[in-house]
């Protein structure tokens, strides 16, 4: 197998089981991990240092110091494609073991839903508003999996963006 597709996969692997091991120790330690604010959600740091060890270790032991943009590219969505795999597999199975892991995401949604202010409210749409109180109680298990596989996906597309910029080197002419 090729070096760009083995290490943001070994690593990917390495990170998604990570990440699932996070997200099972945050909902064990009173914290639902689907109900944290963005700007704290683990996987931006770890998405940060798993693809920059990825895109270095390419760059410095498999491409002699020579890593162009596409390159970062390519191996950052292996590496968050991977991730996104294992993790939300993870979760999957843990909100199929656990029934009080989707149970206790519904109820705290729900109650974080109606206690927004009237302004927030007006702002997004009463009628946005009363669709996200009829949904809610309806999630499942793959729903869970379905929304963490697609959140690593947007925050890693960024991250990566980011550091294929900072880590590519160009051959000199």
């Amino acid at each position: 197998m090729r070096p760009i597709v083995r290490v943001p996969l070994t690593y990917g692997v390495i990170g998604g089981v990570l990440g699932a091991g996070l997200t099972t120790a945050l909902y064990y330690l009173g914290t639902h991990p689907f109900l944290m604010d963005v700007y704290f959600d683990y996987r931006i740091v770890l998405f940060a240092i798993f693809i920059f060890f990825t895109l270095r270790e390419l760059r410095d032991y498999h491409h002699d110091g020579i890593l162009y943009f596409w390159q970062g590219l390519i191996a950052s969505f292996i590496f968050v494609s991977a991730f996104a795999v294992i993790a939300s597999l993870a979760i999957w199975l843990l909100a199929m073991s656990i029934t009080e892991f989707v149970s206790s995401y519904i109820t705290l949604s729900l109650e974080r839903l109606r206690n927004l202010p009237p302004e927030i409210v007006e702002r997004i749409g009463k009628d946005v508003y009363e669709r996200n109180l009829e949904i809610i109680p309806s999630t499942n298990a793959a729903d869970l999996a379905i929304l963490y596989f697609g959140q690593c996906l947007i925050i890693g597309t960024f991250i990566s963006i980011i550091l294929s910029v900072i880590t590519r080197r160009q051959p000199k002419p």
